[in-house]
C-alpha cells in the first residue's frame, strides 16, 4: 500500500500531542510511523490493570481508540476536517499482567466521511492481547 498520510509529522510532534490527554496518563507512545500502519506502546502497570492484576480491557479500548484516532488525524486535512470516534470494538485474547503492549493500526477503509482501522494490541512476544475496529467520522471543521 502506499503512503496514506496527508500530514508529514515527527514522532516527537505525534507524541507532544498526548501531553494533558488520557494518553499521557496512561503512558502511550507512538513508537513508528510507516508508510500505511501506525504503532504505539502502553505498559502494564498500576495505571492500566484491573483489580485481579490483569490488563485493564477499558485500557486496551483506550490504546486502540487513541491510536486510531490519531491514524485517522494524519489521513485528513487538519484545516478543513475533524475526526471523531463513532464505534469502537474490542476482543481480549489473551491476558497480560506486566511489561509492554504494542498496538497496530491499520486501515481497513480511508472513505471522505468514515475511515474503519484494524487495530491489534500484542506482546512482546509478538502474542495477541486484544483485537479491535474503530470506526471514525470525518466532519467539516466548526468554523
Amino acid at each position: 500500500m502506499s503512503r496514506i498520510w496527508h500530514s508529514n509529522v515527527s514522532l516527537d510532534e505525534l507524541n507532544a500531542r498526548s501531553i494533558g490527554t488520557m494518553g499521557e496518563v496512561l503512558d502511550i507512545r507512538f513508537t513508528v510511523i510507516g508508510d500505511d500502519y501506525l504503532k504505539a506502546t502502553m505498559p502494564v502497570n498500576t495505571t492500566t490493570k484491573q483489580p485481579y492484576g490483569l490488563l485493564h480491557g477499558g485500557a486496551s479500548a483506550a490504546l486502540a481508540e487513541t491510536i486510531g484516532s490519531v491514524a485517522s488525524s494524519l489521513c485528513i486535512n487538519p484545516d478543513k476536517q475533524i475526526c471523531v470516534g463513532i464505534e469502537i470494538n474490542c476482543n481480549h485474547i489473551r491476558g497480560k499482567k506486566d511489561g509492554i503492549v504494542t498496538a497496530t493500526a491499520t486501515p481497513l477503509h480511508i472513505g471522505a466521511s468514515t475511515h474503519v482501522w484494524d487495530i491489534k494490541i500484542t506482546d512482546e512476544r509478538d502474542k495477541l492481547v486484544c483485537v479491535s475496529r474503530l470506526t471514525v467520522a470525518i466532519l467539516k471543521k466548526p468554523a
